[in-house]
């Protein structure tokens, strides 16, 4: 801890230098519809109205949100590209729009990171982490991004059971003036072959059932130009195998049996067919890259909520999930001339969950869920493994006006089966969790907040049993969160509508720490244990609603991070005290939107330090710092019966091909337009 706070001096003034910022000029908001308290602002013929939301500044755990409003204005096209908009994020992102995408929030690995579609948690027991890549914005109503836990305790057990929990809330059906049916429909194109088209309906069956329907088609040939270097020869090429066609299809019915009562069943299908590019290093012609990844997921999953009195809620999920994965690689040196696996896996979900109000500021939860995964392949001697889990969570929570508590108890019960050879053994576990929200000033909405929370989790079945890189060997991965953080928000009459400021330091310990890193592509991963990892880190974040005038609305917002991710297992090793691959010490990204009469505007940016590519942290394993620019112009018509959108987007302004992972060049400068009809 020592060193820690030694590096919290060193960046004193850098972050000194940025609250200065945040506070002249703050960039915008990240707006949500709000639980607690809602301001509407209103001003001749432009219209900011948004309901913003207390509880990132409430919370007892860092939260940040990104609604659709806000999204619209971030140049973004999938879910990946949204987060990379969050504080502590770090997305990897192998270039391109079919390019894998994963999540590491605060330097501890995207399995640590639960993703919630709609309350109920995304799962993928093969490799443990969800791809975000293939998950569209096009009918996400809100974003939000809890590190450590919810202060919401009436949730399903999975969601206590993750160091961090991304929630994917999509749109619900709203009607008015005795509409029946709404309706968007939206055609994107862009450089680089990219065409994109969806659909999304809303219609009311009855006073008490409404159901959507959203559907969407993208496809690009993804051959973006880059530099390619090779000691002093400099040469310009074209990426190749980097098309994707993709293919969404969701639907939702939704019952209000009574206003004590609702329910909701969905049935969501994705299927993509892709290349996956190779590395861009010598000697590996692009012309050479010929590796196809095809894949489907379907799952449907229910949820049904009943209030029984002011006392008691009862609320149960249900999930069956279905995925199937094909590889190919024709140029692969065999007797058969190729390699192709095919690999299938299905889960069988079920929760419930009990909230008792003992008192007016005092309530409890009990939460248990149970599942059985399993996978199977055509890979000779695959082991077939399947995975039985249940986990049981109890939790507290108090609230008043000047303080917010919670606490949590985490079981995890976990048995594997294999049809050949010895499965791991996995104890059961206990998991503690406790927060804390103090608002000591009565007057100003000022409050201190910090958290801990213990955690761990099981290696994925890739990890244990792929036939060339599971090892059964592989443990757990154990990690303490600690987090101490002030929050502070204004609303101001006059010009200055609203300033949100958060500050919070971290300090995470992770033993046996599990990272995984691709070989030559991005199909075959290296798995190792980096035994000990101390994570010591700041996230800053500000936002604020500017109205200079009564024709002009300005909203801007901006994040800092500073994260030192360092490997501490054997003091004796070339890597000790070396900061873990592809984590930056330093990161952000600003945004600015201005609504006008006439026409919006908008700017964002996302910068990194370097980072280093494997965990010996020389100068010749190092990725250089980036920053991307994105502008874009939009402007609505409105008819008696139609909103017409149109947008103008000019992403990577400055034409940079920087690499988030090691030989895997993002595209440059590219042109993206949008239109669309709402009815």
């Amino acid at each position: 801890m020592k060193s820690f706070f030694y590096a919290l001096f060193i960046h004193f003034i850098p972050t000194i230098f940025l609250g200065s910022f945040c506070l002249l000029s703050p960039l915008y908001s990240q707006i949500a519809p709000a639980f607690d308290t809602i301001q509407s602002h209103s001003i001749q013929e432009v219209t900011i109205s948004e309901k913003y939301l207390n509880s990132e500044v409430r919370s007892t755990t860092p939260l940040q949100i990104l609604s659709a409003k806000i999204i619209e204005q971030l140049h973004v096209l999938q879910v990946s590209d949204a987060l990379k908009y969050f504080s502590g994020v770090t997305v990897k992102d192998y270039g391109g729009i079919g390019g894998l995408k994963t999540i590491s929030v605060r330097s501890l690995g995207g399995n640590h990171t639960a993703v919630s579609y709609d309350g109920i948690t995304l799962t993928d027991c093969q490799t443990g982490q969800i791809d975000l890549g293939r998950f569209s914005l096009e009918n996400v109503d809100i974003l939000s991004l809890n590190s450590g836990q919810s202060d919401n305790i009436f949730q399903p057990a999975r969601l206590f059971a993750s160091a961090s929990v991304l929630n994917i809330k999509t749109l619900t059906p709203k009607f008015s003036n005795s509409k029946k049916i709404n309706g968007k429909i939206s055609l994107k194109a862009g450089s680089f072959g990219f065409l994109n088209q969806a659909l999304t309906l809303e219609g009311e069956i009855s006073k008490k059932v409404s159901a959507t329907f959203s559907g969407e088609w993208l496809s690009a040939d993804g051959k973006y130009p880059y530099t390619l270097y090779n000691g002093s020869n400099v040469s310009n090429e074209i990426r190749q195998n980097t098309d994707v066609q993709n293919l969404r299809l969701e639907g939702t019915v939704y019952s209000n049996f009574s206003q004590n009562e609702t329910a909701y069943i969905k049935v969501y299908f994705y299927q993509s067919e892709r290349g996956l590019p190779g590395a861009t290093i010598l000697y590996n012609a692009e012309s050479s890259s010929k590796q196809r990844i095809w894949d489907h997921t379907f799952f449907t999953q229910a949820h049904y909520e009943k209030e029984f009195s002011k006392s008691w809620l009862f609320q149960t999920n249900a999930k069956f999930n279905s995925g199937y994965l094909r590889y190919l690689d024709p140029t692969y040196q065999n007797s058969e001339g190729k390699l192709e696996n095919s690999y299938e896996q299905t889960e069988y979900y079920a929760s419930g969950s009990v909230l008792f109000r003992a008192f007016e500021n005092l309530s409890f939860s009990a939460s248990t869920d149970g599942s059985i995964s399993s996978l199977s392949s055509d890979l000779a001697n695959f082991v077939f493994p399947t995975r039985y889990s249940w986990l049981t969570a109890v939790a507290a929570k108090y609230v008043t006006n000047q303080m917010l508590a919670t606490a949590s108890l985490l079981s995890t019960v976990v048995n594997e089966t294999v049809k050949s050879g010895s499965a791991t053994n996995n104890p059961p576990q206990l998991s503690p969790y406790i927060s804390l929200s103090v608002k000591p000033f009565v007057t100003e909405d000022f409050r201190v907040r910090m958290f801990y929370k213990n955690i761990f989790r099981l290696p994925s079945f890739n990890d244990l049993y792929y036939s060339q890189v599971g090892n059964r060997n592989i443990k757990p991965e154990k990690t303490n969160q600690y987090n101490l953080g002030l929050t502070y928000s204004k609303s101001i009459e006059k010009s200055l509508k609203l300033i949100s400021i958060t500050a919070d330091i971290y300090h995470n310990d992770v033993i046996d720490k599990i990272v995984a890193y691709p070989n030559k592509d991005t199909f075959f991963w290296t798995i190792l244990n980096y035994g000990k990892v101390a994570i010591d880190g700041i996230d800053l974040t500000a936002e604020t609603t500017i109205q200079p005038s009564k024709k002009l609305g300005i909203l801007l917002g901006a994040n800092y991070s500073y994260q030192r991710a360092l490997i501490v297992t054997d003091p004796s090793a070339r890597d000790y005290n070396n900061q873990i691959p592809y984590t930056p010490r330093i990161s952000g990204s600003g945004r600015i939107g201005i609504e006008t009469p006439w026409i919006d505007l908008s700017y964002s940016l996302l910068w990194s330090g370097k980072r280093y590519a494997v965990n010996q942290n020389y100068a010749e394993n190092s990725l250089p710092a980036y920053a991307d620019h994105s502008i874009s112009v939009n402007k609505d018509f409105k008819t008696k019966h139609y909103l017409i959108h149109a947008n103008v987007e000019v992403l990577n302004l400055l034409d940079s091909n920087y690499e988030i992972v090691r030989w895997f060049p993002m595209p440059g400068r590219s042109f993206r337009a949008t239109v669309s009809v709402r009815f």
